[in-house]
């Protein structure tokens, strides 16, 4: 285990466990400036995205103004110093039609200096495009 893995997994923590506005801070703080952002294939976002203004474009945006209640609520983090797993599960009600949902999550996360240089989702879709359909 680095040395460095008890701060990275702290980083990673302060994304998720307060205000929403203070994990949105807070990961932009943590982004590297060329951080690559990978939504998986199937997820309504799917894409990898390089850099915090394309992240917020591409990702936080659209879940900001499609969905209420968006969430994802973590019940495990795997430390594995310089990589930080976070499992959990998303929760929100799509606008347009109402429906709401609860998808299973994993998040890889690679960091290095106290930046993430790299993200990567795992989820069930279907649970989400579920909620989307009408």
């Amino acid at each position: 285990m680095s040395l460095t893995s008890p701060r990275n997994l702290d980083i990673i923590r302060a994304t998720y466990e307060g205000t929403s506005a203070d994990n949105g801070r807070n990961l932009l703080a943590a982004l590297a400036d060329d951080a690559q952002w990978t939504e998986a294939a199937g997820f309504p976002y799917a894409g990898t995205y390089i850099g915090p203004a394309a992240i917020v474009k591409n990702v936080f945006e659209r879940l900001a103004t499609e969905w209420d209640g968006y969430r994802a609520d973590v019940h495990h983090y795997h430390d594995a110093g310089d990589t930080v797993v976070a499992e959990g599960f998303y929760h929100g009600t799509y606008r347009a039609t109402g429906k709401s949902f609860t998808a299973s999550f994993a998040h890889i996360y690679t960091l290095r200096d106290g930046k993430i240089l790299k993200f990567v989702q795992i989820v069930d879709s279907a649970k989400v495009i579920e909620a989307m359909q009408a």
